[in-house]
């Protein structure tokens, strides 16, 4: 049988930056799906067809194709259960280059597919295990970084709270009741996420105790809007999305494009907060709400091109995670 698996996109509702501190975080998943068709083989050759790369090995030796690392990476770490090539055929309805966890959802989806394709159809797919195994891909590809938050969201769907795994505990995971209504908007570009996180580092390496206290304020910040979340009390969410952009504003990842759009948001009456989704200096903004009419001011110009409008990302909080499906 041929195995169908579907991940979601997905934003970080709060909890930037202080979730690698062992703050807590909150994601979700957005109705912005990847989807994986996996079909055995009665040989050991692998095929993979994908929007980023076209691929075809030996599970004997895979070369490597950085443009697939997370999706090879899964397979290499159930080579010694794999005994059949496959083709697989990666579709997306969202861009990578747009801030919506696509390599966390591709991620999600292949080792879903991968672990069905062992297990068999007899048995369930196990949201613990797989996020497990799907975050050992992502450090494996990212020599050991990369909090799971995206991935948490991708796995469980809805709103997500999230600790990250540390010594004295596994990681703490819990599926919010609320589903939000949101809107999204890309600011036109965006800076790598190490990158950020270097710069983040080198002020925090000038102020320790400073930052240290800001990411503290930040994960109180987060638990409150867990509440929130749960009782499905929208203006206390929003109320404190805005405290958390002023967080972020204070670690030095805002800039004058993405507070524009912020405080235009911020001036429609149909939105209750506004902040940025992700790790800042480009990207996106989140809002709390949808705006029935965009403020003049989301217009910017760009050399030698008419006025543009930012672009508005249709996205909608999506209740469904990983889904498996033999075909």
């Amino acid at each position: 049988m041929k195995i169908k698996v579907t991940a979601p996109g997905s934003l970080m509702l709060m909890g930037e930056h202080a979730v690698l501190f062992g703050q807590r975080a909150l994601a979700c998943a957005v109705d912005k799906r990847i989807s994986v068709l996996l079909t055995p083989r009665a040989d050991r050759i692998v095929n993979i067809d994908s929007a980023l790369a076209q691929y075809s090995a030996n599970l004997d030796q895979l070369p490597p194709e950085p443009a697939l690392n997370f999706v090879l990476a899964a397979i290499e770490r159930q080579l010694p259960r794999l005994t059949q090539g496959f083709d697989l055929r990666i579709r997306s309805e969202f861009s990578h280059t747009v801030g919506l966890g696509s390599s966390a959802a591709v991620t999600a989806a292949v080792v879903a597919a991968l672990q069905a394709l062992i297990s068999g159809a007899e048995r369930d797919h196990d949201p613990q295990a797989l996020f497990a195994e799907a975050l050992a891909v992502v450090h494996q590809v990212q020599d050991g970084r990369g909090s799971g938050t995206d991935l948490v969201a991708a796995v469980y769907g809805g709103v997500v709270g999230y600790t990250i795994a540390s010594t004295e505990m596994a990681p703490q995971i819990r599926r919010l009741q609320g589903l939000p209504t949101i809107s999204l908007y890309y600011v036109g570009y965006k800076m790598k996420t190490p990158d950020v996180l270097k710069r983040v580092e080198g002020f925090a390496a000038q102020s320790p105790e400073l930052y240290a206290g800001l990411y503290q304020l930040m994960g109180q910040t987060c638990e409150q809007a867990e509440r929130a979340v749960d009782n499905s009390d929208w203006t206390q969410l929003g109320r404190l999305m805005n405290i958390y952009q002023g967080l972020m504003d204070a670690l030095g990842v805002n800039d004058a494009c993405l507070a524009e759009i912020i405080y235009s948001l911020r001036s429609s009456p149909d939105v209750l907060g506004a902040k940025i989704s992700g790790s800042g200096l480009g990207d996106c903004v989140l809002a709390l709400g949808v705006p029935t009419q965009l403020p003049l001011s989301y217009k910017r110009s760009y050399e030698g091109a008419d006025e543009q409008y930012y672009e508005q990302i249709p996205v909608a909080v999506s209740a469904q995670g990983v889904t498996v499906e033999y075909v």
